[in-house]
Protein backbone atom coordinates (compact mmCIF):
# COMPACT_ATOMS: atom_id res chain seq x y z
CA UNK A 1 0.00 0.00 0.00
CA UNK A 2 1.45 3.47 -0.57
CA UNK A 3 -0.12 6.50 1.29
CA UNK A 4 0.33 10.06 0.82
CA UNK A 5 0.53 12.12 3.78
CA UNK A 6 -0.01 16.06 3.70
CA UNK A 7 1.21 18.51 6.19
CA UNK A 8 1.14 22.38 6.95
CA UNK A 9 -1.86 23.77 5.63
CA UNK A 10 -3.53 26.44 8.20
CA UNK A 11 -4.80 29.98 8.49
CA UNK A 12 -2.27 32.93 7.56
CA UNK A 13 -2.93 36.59 6.78
CA UNK A 14 -2.69 37.65 2.99
CA UNK A 15 0.64 38.71 2.42
CA UNK A 16 1.60 35.71 4.80
CA UNK A 17 3.78 32.00 3.99
CA UNK A 18 2.61 28.70 4.28
CA UNK A 19 4.97 25.32 4.02
CA UNK A 20 2.90 22.65 2.44
CA UNK A 21 4.47 19.10 2.70
CA UNK A 22 3.83 15.54 1.42
CA UNK A 23 5.32 12.43 2.30
CA UNK A 24 4.93 9.59 0.38
CA UNK A 25 5.76 6.05 2.19
CA UNK A 26 4.84 2.17 1.14
CA UNK A 27 6.13 0.01 -1.51
CA UNK A 28 7.35 2.37 -3.80
CA UNK A 29 9.83 1.22 -6.58
CA UNK A 30 10.12 5.01 -8.02
CA UNK A 31 8.38 8.27 -7.87
CA UNK A 32 7.77 9.67 -10.58
CA UNK A 33 6.28 13.70 -11.58
CA UNK A 34 4.62 15.11 -8.07
CA UNK A 35 2.59 18.12 -7.57
CA UNK A 36 -0.09 19.91 -5.86
CA UNK A 37 -3.52 20.51 -6.90
CA UNK A 38 -6.51 22.98 -5.46
CA UNK A 39 -10.31 22.80 -5.71
CA UNK A 40 -12.44 25.12 -4.35
CA UNK A 41 -16.19 24.31 -3.66
CA UNK A 42 -17.85 23.90 -6.84
CA UNK A 43 -15.08 24.00 -9.51
CA UNK A 44 -12.77 21.50 -11.06
CA UNK A 45 -9.24 20.58 -8.93
CA UNK A 46 -6.74 22.54 -11.02
CA UNK A 47 -3.17 22.36 -11.34
CA UNK A 48 -1.11 24.45 -8.60
CA UNK A 49 2.48 23.07 -9.00
CA UNK A 50 4.34 19.96 -10.35
CA UNK A 51 7.82 18.78 -10.28
CA UNK A 52 9.44 15.88 -12.49
CA UNK A 53 11.76 13.20 -11.15
CA UNK A 54 14.55 14.91 -12.63
CA UNK A 55 13.56 18.51 -10.98
CA UNK A 56 12.01 20.25 -13.78
CA UNK A 57 9.24 22.47 -12.65
CA UNK A 58 5.61 23.39 -13.64
CA UNK A 59 3.29 26.52 -12.07
CA UNK A 60 -0.25 27.85 -12.81
CA UNK A 61 -0.21 31.49 -14.09
CA UNK A 62 -2.06 32.53 -11.24
CA UNK A 63 0.97 31.22 -8.40
CA UNK A 64 4.05 32.05 -10.61
CA UNK A 65 6.34 34.39 -9.09
CA UNK A 66 5.01 33.27 -5.59
CA UNK A 67 4.53 29.51 -5.28
CA UNK A 68 7.74 27.20 -5.10
CA UNK A 69 7.64 23.73 -5.57
CA UNK A 70 10.67 21.45 -4.66
CA UNK A 71 11.15 17.41 -3.83
CA UNK A 72 13.51 15.78 -1.23
CA UNK A 73 13.76 12.04 -3.53
CA UNK A 74 15.69 10.48 -0.74
CA UNK A 75 12.65 11.14 1.89
CA UNK A 76 10.39 10.70 -0.99
CA UNK A 77 8.89 14.13 0.04
CA UNK A 78 7.29 17.29 -2.23
CA UNK A 79 7.04 20.48 -0.74
CA UNK A 80 4.87 23.51 -1.74
CA UNK A 81 6.35 26.86 -0.22
CA UNK A 82 3.55 29.33 -1.11
CA UNK A 83 4.81 33.24 -0.50
CA UNK A 84 2.42 36.39 -0.60
CA UNK A 85 -1.04 34.57 -0.18
CA UNK A 86 -3.64 36.26 -1.30
CA UNK A 87 -7.53 35.02 -0.35
CA UNK A 88 -7.88 33.96 -3.49
CA UNK A 89 -5.72 30.98 -2.60
CA UNK A 90 -8.06 29.91 0.28
CA UNK A 91 -9.08 26.22 -0.91
CA UNK A 92 -8.03 22.57 -0.81
CA UNK A 93 -4.59 21.57 -1.75
CA UNK A 94 -4.06 18.01 -2.86
CA UNK A 95 -0.58 16.69 -2.68
CA UNK A 96 -0.30 14.14 -6.03
CA UNK A 97 1.85 11.64 -7.29
CA UNK A 98 2.92 9.04 -10.12
CA UNK A 99 4.27 5.84 -8.35
CA UNK A 100 5.84 2.86 -9.56
CA UNK A 101 5.28 -0.28 -7.80
CA UNK A 102 6.49 -3.72 -8.31
CA UNK A 103 4.43 -6.50 -7.56
CA UNK A 104 5.50 -9.78 -8.82
CA UNK A 105 8.19 -8.53 -10.30
CA UNK A 106 6.13 -6.77 -12.71
CA UNK A 107 6.12 -3.18 -12.55
CA UNK A 108 3.15 -0.88 -12.65
CA UNK A 109 2.29 2.87 -12.25
CA UNK A 110 -0.70 4.83 -10.63
CA UNK A 111 -1.65 7.71 -9.77
CA UNK A 112 -1.88 8.52 -5.92
CA UNK A 113 -3.49 11.41 -4.04
CA UNK A 114 -3.14 12.69 -0.21
CA UNK A 115 -6.67 13.43 1.43
CA UNK A 116 -6.45 17.12 1.04
CA UNK A 117 -5.18 20.13 3.31
CA UNK A 118 -6.85 23.09 3.96
CA UNK A 119 -5.46 26.76 3.25
CA UNK A 120 -7.20 29.72 4.43
CA UNK A 121 -5.94 33.55 3.77
CA UNK A 122 -7.75 35.71 5.49
CA UNK A 123 -7.99 39.59 4.10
Amino acid sequence: QVQLVESGGGLVQAGGSLRLSCAASGSIFSINAMGWYRQAPGKQRELVAAITSGGSTNYADSVKGRFTISRDNAKNTVYLQMNSLKPEDTTVYYCNAVITIATMDVLHEYDYWGQGTQVTVSS
